[in-house]
């Protein structure tokens, strides 16, 4: 995973948890509960026939062997599954102002696994780039919530492209019940909405999409050598042609409009952060109007 010593893993790790266990505590937990639903209602048990209970839940083949009514007894199944579908692209390792958006995808699991450890749900991870890097299965425990920080702050992709639909598909294969699963990318591609459409039908998505000021504009700086960070690909580039700002302004906008009406079409959620923003905010403000929809 890293040749990074055993005690700086453990202490990058720890200072997350920290920071993350505690927002998760204090402003998170019931607000998590309120936003995820359990699957629905699940069988629990056979009892005998009560004045008023619905004839819709007769067991009939427990009556007949008995000879007196019985009744199936459901109940809520609250457990929830939880997975992350995190984006480790090498246009992922890169922020301009307070940490990169890779930073960012960490804390966010973080949070948001610690809220699911205070209700008892389990979490997993997908962690992809244009194919499958590493699939952590879901379980419960702090430990595990904690192997998954520490994958994503040392984990080393063997790729460095983008294939989300490539990772919505492996969610549909490997999850086979109903999950909430959270994709944290900057969406950079333009290639999933078909299987987007098809994996919201089974999962609850939300699609949490992290941009830096300088990926939406470039600034007028004259003559730049700039490097694609998926291809690797160099090239000297002329920032005072208005053009060239314009083309580049207009790649952005394209795929936002694409992340937004993909997600829009499939009925599944977004939220939108900027590397420059504290992210709690926008967290406060999706579970706020989440659980009243």
């Amino acid at each position: 995973m890293s040749d990074t010593p055993t005690a700086e893993i453990l202490k990058k790790v720890r200072k997350i948890e920290i920071k993350t266990k505690e927002l998760s505590k204090h402003l998170f937990s019931g607000e998590y509960s309120s936003t995820f639903k359990g699957r629905g209602m699940s069988f629990s048990e056979v009892r005998d026939y009560h004045y008023g209970d619905d004839i819709r839940n007769i067991d009939w083949n427990v009556t007949a062997r008995s000879g007196d009514p019985h009744v199936k007894v459901f109940e809520e199944e609250r457990e929830l599954t939880v997975v992350f579908l995190v984006d480790m692209s090498k246009s992922s390792f890169f922020g301009t102002v307070n940490q990169f958006k890779s930073d960012i995808n960490t804390e966010l699991c973080a949070t948001l696994g610690f809220s699911a450890l205070t209700n008892h749900d389990k979490v997993g991870a997908i962690l992809f780039t244009d194919k499958i890097e590493k699939y952590i299965p879901p379980k419960k425990g702090r430990n595990h919530i904690l192997r998954i920080i520490r994958e994503l702050i040392y984990f080393k992709p063997e790729s460095s492209g983008t294939n989300i639909g490539e990772a919505l598909k492996y969610l549909n294969n490997v999850i086979k019940k109903k999950s909430i699963a959270f994709v944290l990318s900057d969406f950079m591609d333009n290639t999933y909405d078909a299987v987007l459409k098809i994996a919201s039908r089974k999962h609850d998505i939300i699609g949490v999409r992290v941009y830096d000021d300088l990926e939406a504009a470039l600034p007028n700086v004259g003559l730049v050598k700039v490097e694609d960070a998926e291809t690797g690909e160099k090239q000297l580039i002329d920032t005072s042609s208005r053009e060239l700002r314009e083309d580049y302004a207009s790649f952005f906008e394209e795929r936002t409009d694409y992340f937004n009406s993909s997600f829009k079409k499939s009925g599944a959620s977004i939220m939108t952060i900027n590397t420059k923003e504290d992210y709690v905010k926008n967290l406060m403000y999706f579970f706020k109007t989440r659980h009243k929809r």
